[in-house]
């Protein structure tokens, strides 16, 4: 069956190209991945998570890179502080929620490869707070390319879909 929203889609970036006889390199990428033969955005190819906000795929569209890569991360952030039970944010939330009396419990905590992974997601959690979201909120220059853009919001899906596999929600944040 034919997505009607799809087709609309492509039949935008067709007119694009040939409206616009120069397009910057960030939109390049863009057009680039999805012309008349790919029926699939970045997003789908990557499989960025569905309940990330729409607001990251119309920055990503818009060639907003490192600021759709800051709103994932935040959403991460509201997740994880939603089932923590906590106004914390940041490493912080991440210690209180993942920690050994933590309210985000990933695995059944009953041996020690348990115990290990759940320090390990702790470790996942707040770097990517530390490493991707805190430098794209704190610095105003940052530029990242569409493939580094792709990497940090598939590294957050990653992260909310582990939320998930442990029976957190994680729509509606």
């Amino acid at each position: 069956m034919v997505d009607p929203l799809r087709s609309l889609e492509r039949i935008a970036l067709r007119a694009t190209r040939l409206a616009l006889p120069y397009i910057a390199s960030r939109k390049q990428f863009l057009l680039a991945t999805v012309d008349e033969t790919t029926q699939y955005h970045p997003f789908e190819e990557r499989n960025v998570h569905p309940d990330l906000p729409d607001l990251v795929r119309h920055l990503f569209d818009d060639g907003h890179f490192a600021q759709a890569t800051f709103e994932a991360f935040k959403y991460v952030d509201k997740v994880v502080q939603k089932h923590a039970d906590s106004t914390e944010i940041g490493t912080k939330l991440m210690g209180k929620a993942f920690g050994e009396t933590g309210a985000v419990v990933l695995t059944r905590r009953q041996t020690s490869s348990d115990t290990s992974e759940e320090k390990g997601y702790y470790h996942l959690f707040a770097g990517g707070v530390l490493a991707i979201r805190n430098p794209r909120g704190h610095e105003h220059s940052i530029q990242d390319s569409p493939d580094n853009c792709l990497d940090h919001l598939a590294f957050a899906s990653m992260l909310l879909r582990r939320l998930e596999d442990a029976g957190f929600r994680v729509d509606g944040c």
